[in-house]
């Protein structure tokens, strides 16, 4: 086994947040990987409709205490975590007042899709690879689920790339079929940059950034991508073929976790070439 530590950054676990495709293999995957005899750690957002009482979140105050400039403005980050019980494992909450303690998911009560989840993005890609860092935690193998993690890849790439956590980290992304039907804010290419961000290298995407757009910045700058859900855009799924990276198909039931399980070693050792 040469990818020994996993890292998944994800968007939804149940049962913090009801069942989805997202959220299922949230909770299903991770665990199947730390079954099979890998280091795993799980990064999640604290969205407003987690219930902390019940499932008995707190705050980890030595990680916490950090603000995240995005737009000019100061972000305070929370990180709180959690115990899924009966999987003998934690899951880390990425918390600020502003982007999810008093918020929904994706859309609000009404269905709408909020006008900052660009913004949302950032910040929790930003607060994760921080967090990791202050862990000092080194991923092999680092696998993004949902539009609220596509920026890890670019970041690990471009700005934490010479950071001893991520230096030798292989990023994969995972593409699912549903993600918010708006337009990201206009100024979205802007707010995404950083030190080691240029507007170069996000011009390989479409303005205004819709989902798809997202999903393409993400596959651009990973070492491997999966299709996760059965129907996707294919565009989207040509777009990394054509980056010669490795592809994973569609895998239904339970073939899934372990085809993810070889596809990591398949990243890592096809980087290492």
């Amino acid at each position: 086994m040469s990818a020994k530590k996993v890292l998944f950054i994800t968007q939804e676990i149940t049962p913090y947040v009801p069942d989805s495709e997202l959220s299922v293999i949230g909770r299903d995957l991770p665990q199947a990987i730390q079954d099979k005899g890998r280091e795993i750690r799980t990064f999640m957002p604290k969205w407003g409709n987690i219930n902390e009482r019940r499932n008995q979140l707190h705050e980890v105050i030595r990680l916490s205490g950090m603000n995240l400039i995005i737009d000019d403005t100061d972000h305070p980050l929370i990180i709180k975590v959690a115990s899924i019980q009966a999987a003998r494992r934690q899951v880390y909450f990425i918390d600020n007042d502003d982007y999810f303690s008093h918020r929904q998911m994706t859309t609000d009560e009404d269905g709408n899709d909020y006008d900052d989840n660009g913004e949302r993005a950032i910040f929790y890609a930003r607060g994760v690879l921080e967090t990791v860092k202050k862990l000092r935690w080194c991923p092999d193998i680092i696998h993004c689920h949902g539009w609220i993690s596509a920026m890890v890849p670019l970041y690990i790439k471009k700005a934490y790339n010479e950071e001893p956590s991520f230096r030798d980290s292989k990023v994969i992304f995972s593409v699912y079929g549903d993600g918010f039907k708006s337009d990201l804010d206009a100024n979205f290419t802007q707010q995404l940059l950083l030190k080691g961000v240029t507007p170069e290298d996000v011009n390989m995407i479409k303005t205004p950034v819709n989902y798809d757009e997202l999903c393409k910045l993400a596959v651009a700058y990973s070492d491997g991508v999966i299709q996760n859900s059965e129907n996707v855009n294919p565009q989207v799924m040509d777009y990394a073929r054509s980056l010669n990276i490795p592809v994973l198909d569609y895998q239904a039931g339970d073939a899934y976790a372990d085809a993810c399980d070889a596809f990591y070693d398949q990243v890592w050792e096809a980087a290492a070439k």
